[in-house]
């Protein structure tokens, strides 16, 4: 690990041996991190890697287990965010933390407003403001209600804001997420200005092409701990990607496929045309057959999650159709399309599927009850004949339906959830992450569950961040970056060094590493 030669000055920050632990879980593992004066600093992983934990510990909203801060030379302990934005550490996050109701001059200097004879001097805040805005060429009325801005706007007026504390430490946390490649272009000219103050900048993003455009130094997490600290001329996206993931490219242990061939049906299940959402995918053409298993594989921000959502209606598409066995149509929420036969298993279990309170049965047969509509509810001896065959379909231990749902595993949890959707009998099943968090065998038993059903002849597209996962059950893999699907993979292109290679090619040169 070696100083780029423009950066050996003294850290502004620099954290020894951080920890982090909540009850049962340790987020963080004596990871060591350090941002100099005058630098981008880009921090990575994956989901689960402490990136936001990390950057919760510098700014005073958890205090670390252990481990020791030092700004500007001198340990600090934060206990809460306003103190650390005293010492000029100064956060701005993907979802702006302002307040739109107030004009852009009352956002910027929000509890420093500047006073005469005891009242807010309105004149004095807005030449203050304007002052602010200018420094980082943004020219907009500072009386002007904040929400009647876009959200790029919005944040270079938290940058603004930033800049009235007098921040010499801007922490970015994923700041390009809702922005096209303009207002990306005109946020890296404001933070290149920043650099060039001194401004020392951790900036977090999932996008490959952005970090390497704008950082100087990387730090790669994982696991809530250290992988290291590199420069990116010294770093290149094959061993980044490698390093979030934490497996070596071309050195990966061979994958057992499953080993039976499946036919799926030759007219596709469902297809989409340009099929997109401003902010949250671009247009996209995919096609599924009844019968098989497409995976969805890229890192964190690809588009994975935002696509399913989009096909089950959960989030409305701004471009492009969906047809279902050669009907037309545009989703209108997810009612439509469960009565359109499909299905939809949320990566956030916890928010949007376990309903914790509730028993095993009450949960298994949610989804079924709201298909017929509250008005028809599901005959007693018909439920619990379908509870007692998925309870036993999908070995979900213990096995007593009456049970509280939150008194299961996780992995239990989940095949409750994988059951409430085949008693629906969906032509096609979306799993988003179902086997996140659980263990082993759980893992296995999904698995198999997923490869029966398309023996069966039911369409199933998968999501997994772990690639060997997505290799394992799929016919065919549809790979994601920055939002767009840049690979195709079938046959013997379906394997995790194919994959980690279209991840990591530059978005310029996707094309030709697809090719080659």
């Amino acid at each position: 690990m070696t100083d780029s030669p423009a950066h050996t000055s003294e850290p502004v920050v620099d954290m020894r041996g951080i920890s982090v632990e909540f009850p049962g879980v340790k987020a963080l593992s004596d990871v060591d991190f350090r941002l100099l004066p005058g630098e981008v600093h880009a921090l990575m992983g994956e989901n689960g890697a402490g990136k936001s934990t990390l950057i919760k510990a510098l700014t005073g909203v958890h205090r670390p287990t252990s481990g020791v801060i030092h700004l500007h030379g001198e340990p600090v302990a934060f206990g809460a965010p306003g103190q650390a934005q005293e010492a000029g550490i100064s956060t701005v996050y993907q979802e702006v933390n302002l307040l739109p109701n107030l004009s852009v001059a009352e956002n910027i200097l929000l509890g420093r407003e500047p006073r005469r004879l005891g009242h807010i001097d309105g004149r004095a805040m807005r030449a203050q403001a304007t002052e602010l805005l200018s420094r980082i060429g943004l020219s907009i009325d500072p009386a002007s209600v904040l929400s009647s801005h876009p959200i790029a706007v919005q944040q270079l007026v938290a940058i603004a804001r930033a800049l009235a504390v007098k921040a010499r430490v801007l922490v970015l946390d994923e700041p390009t997420s809702s922005l096209d490649a303009d207002e990306v272009a005109e946020l890296f000219r404001i933070v290149r200005v920043l650099r060039d103050e001194n401004v020392a900048i951790l900036f977090v993003s999932h996008f490959l092409d952005q970090v390497y455009e704008i950082a100087d130094r990387m730090t790669v997490l994982r696991n809530g701990a250290l992988v290291g600290e590199y420069l990116p001329s010294e770093m290149n996206r094959i061993a980044l990607v490698s390093a979030m993931l934490g497996r070596e490219f071309g050195t990966l242990e061979e994958v057992q496929r499953r080993s039976e061939e499946r036919h799926p049906g030759t007219e596709p299940l469902l297809s989409t045309r340009g099929l997109g959402r401003t902010g949250a995918i671009h247009p996209i053409d995919l096609e599924i057959h009844a019968g098989e298993v497409v995976g969805l594989a890229g890192l964190l921000g690809s588009g994975r999650t935002e696509l399913a959502r989009l096909l089950f209606g959960a989030d409305r598409a701004d471009t492009g159709t969906v047809t279902i066995d050669g009907v037309e149509l545009r989703p209108r929420g997810p009612r439509a399309m469960i009565a359109q036969g499909v299905a939809f298993c949320s990566e956030d279990r916890k928010a949007e599927g376990v309903v914790a309170d509730l028993s095993v049965r009450d949960n298994l047969v949610l989804a079924m009850q709201a298909a017929r509509g509250w008005a028809r509810p599901i005959p007693r001896r018909t439920s619990d004949a379908l509870v007692a065959e998925y309870i036993e379909k999908l070995d979900i231990r213990p096995a007593d339906p009456h049970a509280v749902m939150s008194t299961l595993s996780g992995g239990n949890q989940q095949k409750v959830l994988l059951a409430r959707w085949l008693v629906t009998r969906p032509k096609l099943l979306i799993l988003d992450e179902p086997t996140r968090g659980i263990d082993v065998g759980a893992k296995a038993q999904i698995q198999k569950v997923v490869a029966d059903l398309a023996a069966e002849g039911m369409a199933v597209l998968f999501i997994s961040a772990e690639l060997e996962e997505v290799v394992r059950v799929s016919d065919r893999v549809v790979v994601l970056r920055d939002r767009h699907k840049v690979a195709e993979l079938t046959g013997q292109d379906v394997a995790v060094d194919r994959i980690m290679s279209v991840i990591a090619a530059p978005s310029d040169n996707h094309l030709a590493a697809v090719a080659s």
